[in-house]
């Protein structure tokens, strides 16, 4: 089963296949170069991070410091952006700014983590100015801060469930109460949270049963992917972009 299209973001044949960070595996993760890669790969949806320089600059990021990825250092939020442009991933690739990516990639579509509570407006902004509402779904592990982002920008939004609305969705595949946001077009989750098994049968069925789509992280084995599109799952983010495209290939779901 499949849930129908409430959203002109996901207006694409499911399953979903997201490079996750550009495809994290090839080591320049969050990069223009990664992107293109993927992008040449025939992937038309990227998963992305967002942060805000001191000076309130929307860079494509995951980490709050340069430190673990780039040459450079510091947490990005105290320094500019003329400094974090100076940063090169894996030594040779340049700190993209996000608007920079939606420029580069026009028909891309971009799923993207509301890292900080700075960039919410910053990025709404960025999706305003660039009318760029249909190319964006915005999710955060902070469901309050996914709401407030839904209440500045309106319905026309997408947005994934934060952790408490998953929460809610696995407690509803269990049979129990749970509160599930009914404005959210996903639940983007793990496979599993340490010892709990998120996505299973269940899961995917009061998600469907809601009308959304179930988005899995980050899955890089090809095993485990074939086994999340058999339970129905609507969407796979992975690092390893080539894997995921055999796997779907091999069904004859690679669009």
């Amino acid at each position: 089963m499949t849930t129908r299209v409430r959203h002109p973001f996901l207006d694409h044949p499911a399953p979903l296949a997201f490079a996750h960070r550009g495809g994290a595996a090839g080591g320049l993760e969050n990069t223009v170069r990664a992107f293109r890669r993927a992008a040449a790969t025939g992937y038309r949806y990227m998963e992305t991070d967002v942060h805000t320089t001191a000076d309130g600059r929307l860079v494509a990021f995951h980490d709050e410091t340069l430190d673990r990825v780039t040459d450079g250092g510091g947490r990005i939020a105290e320094l500019p952006w003329s400094e974090v442009s100076r940063a090169r991933v894996g030594g040779v690739e340049p700190v993209p700014l996000f608007e920079e990516l939606l420029e580069t990639f026009p028909g891309a579509r971009w799923n993207v983590d509301l890292k900080t509570e700075s960039a919410l407006a910053p990025l709404l902004e960025l999706i305003r100015r660039t009318d760029a509402w249909d190319r964006v779904c915005v999710g955060s592990f902070s469901e309050s801060r996914v709401v407030r982002a839904l209440r500045l920008a309106g319905p026309r939004l997408a947005t994934s469930l934060g952790t408490r609305g998953a929460l809610g969705l696995r407690l509803r595949g269990y049979g129990l109460p749970g509160a599930v946001r009914r404005s959210a077009l996903s639940a983007q989750v793990p496979e599993r949270h340490g010892r709990i098994r998120v996505v299973d049968e269940a899961f995917v069925r009061a998600a469907h049963a809601r009308g959304l789509q179930v988005h899995v992280w980050t899955v890089n084995d090809a095993e485990r992917m074939a086994d999340l599109l058999d339970l129905g799952v609507d969407g796979i983010m992975t690092d390893h972009i080539e894997t995921l495209r055999e796997v779907l290939a091999a069904r004859g779901r690679w669009e």
